[in-house]
């Protein structure tokens, strides 16, 4: 008979107790020294954190900032920030939400709403993890056609095969998918600490840019870019992934080993996606340095930075380390990839299969589309489909962050651990933000120039550029 661990128990203010954990194969897996010093403590927890950050430097940002560097310069320096800061107040409600109830959001979601909902939230979140591995397989293949050779489709083909090396590294614990996730967020940012050397940028300009301004939201193109770089930044499935994964940790049960747990974890999410923040500021700082300001502002596809960097710094190796960069990159978010499709399954819908099997559909969901648009379009609207991709993914942000805000800001469900009314106010705006700027997004793109003209005419407000 096969025994799955179950849940501690959680507080009765949930419509039925908690069920059995996500990835029962590694839950409570690592066990932390109850009597060790802060440092030793805080190296049994750190791990979870570079798991998640790895989702905010994979290559559907590369897109988005080349992009937004080439075109406007350091003008969106402030939303890689904002955005960053978004991501690690909403993976600290992730950690407190999976630490307190032993559920992860997937299963709070589940145990809260109507079955059409989570139904509902569901395809949401799975229309997300598809766009995010889209993002991942081009980007891959991207990086082998600029090292090897290799044609796009055949490299969309090949990336199928990270499968095999994901469920090896689940069948050796842990800890070894966070030593490779952490060794391959270092060679990024070591070719991203390189490349910044190289491409010498202003460093007046880089501080400036961090500082936001009205015309990210009244230029319409901004906006878009912008809006991508939220949503490559700040992923639905991560928010799901990180409630759960938090729970490998074996640590007490007791408010007090809660507390203590929930600061750990929250020091090492935010170590992490702080090396996150440095990378993708990297790319736009980098292609703002090279590209803006030499007449290529329309520079967006990676391929054609690639070309380009050698040459325009007169560094030969900067192209290569470009290159590397994005492989590991790609490599990378297809690790996490699967552990939050399978928290997402089993969280939603109480449906348990195998790891092979679903990493094989969530990835040929993938390959699919981007086999077919290369073949149709051409390799030239690859980095078109990589911005795409994360619009979609913020799309779908809202629909992750409000029931996370709800249930951790709810005193009935987290006792003590419940939101205090700042860190609901933050929640709640960010929320909001993301909400309202996709709105905007939409309305704008859908709406007839007429229909524009009077409606920001009557709030008194510049129409938006197209």
């Amino acid at each position: 008979m096969n025994h799955r661990p179950l849940a501690t128990e959680p507080r009765t203010a949930w419509r039925r107790p908690a069920g059995q954990v996500s990835l029962p194969e590694v839950h409570g897996s690592i066990v932390v020294p109850t009597t060790a010093s802060f440092w030793r403590k805080l190296l049994a927890f750190s791990g979870p954190g570079f798991l998640v950050a790895v989702g905010y430097m994979d290559p559907g940002n590369w897109a988005t900032d080349l992009a937004g560097g080439a075109k406007f310069g350091y003008s969106l320096l402030a939303v890689v920030m904002i955005s960053n800061f978004m991501a690690i107040l909403l993976q600290h409600l992730c950690i407190k939400l999976g630490v307190t109830t032993g559920r992860d959001l997937a299963q709070a979601c589940r145990d809260h709403y109507s079955t059409p909902t989570v139904w509902f939230l569901w395809v949401l979140c799975e229309i997300a993890i598809a766009a995010c591995d889209l993002a991942e397989v081009v980007g891959s293949a991207i990086a082998l056609q600029l090292l090897f050779g290799i044609p796009l489709a055949w490299g969309c083909i090949i990336t199928a095969l990270d499968v095999l090396a994901v469920l090896f590294l689940q069948t050796k614990g842990f800890r070894y998918i966070e030593a490779l996730v952490i060794t391959l967020i270092a060679t990024i940012g070591s070719c991203f600490a390189a490349e910044l050397i190289f491409s010498k940028p202003s460093v007046v300009g880089v501080m400036l840019g961090f500082i936001p301004g009205p015309h990210i939201v009244t230029n319409h193109e901004m906006l878009y870019v912008s809006i991508g770089i939220i949503g490559a930044t700040v992923m639905p499935h991560n928010l799901y992934l990180h409630s759960s994964i938090v729970q490998t940790r074996k640590f007490e049960p007791t408010p007090q080993g809660k507390r203590e747990a929930i600061k750990f974890a929250t020091i090492d999410s935010t170590t992490a996606l702080m090396f996150a923040l440095f990378i993708n500021a990297a790319i736009l700082i980098i292609s703002a340095a090279v590209f803006h300001w030499s007449g290529h502002q329309d520079v967006a596809a990676i391929q054609e930075a690639y070309k380009l960097l050698s040459p325009l710094l007169g560094v030969s190796v900067a192209s290569a380390l470009f290159a590397v960069a994005l492989l590991a990159s790609g490599q990378n978010s297809t690790l996490t990839g699967t552990l939050a499709g399978q928290v997402v399954m089993e969280g939603f819908l109480n449906i348990r299969l195998r790891p092979w099997l679903r990493r094989l559909i969530t990835r040929a969901l993938s390959i699919i589309p981007a086999v077919v648009v290369i073949s149709v379009f051409g390799e030239s609207k690859t980095t078109e489909l990589l911005v795409a991709s994360q619009v979609v993914l913020s799309m779908q942000l809202g629909f992750a962050v409000w029931p996370l805000i709800r249930f951790t800001g709810e005193r009935a469900k987290m006792g003590e651990f419940a939101n205090k009314l700042w860190l609901k106010i933050l929640g709640w705006t960010t929320a909001l933000i993301i909400i309202l700027l996709n709105l905007k997004l939409l309305f704008d793109t859908f709406m007839p120039p007429q229909i524009l003209k009077t409606f920001y005419g009557f709030l008194g407000l510049p129409i938006p550029t197209q």
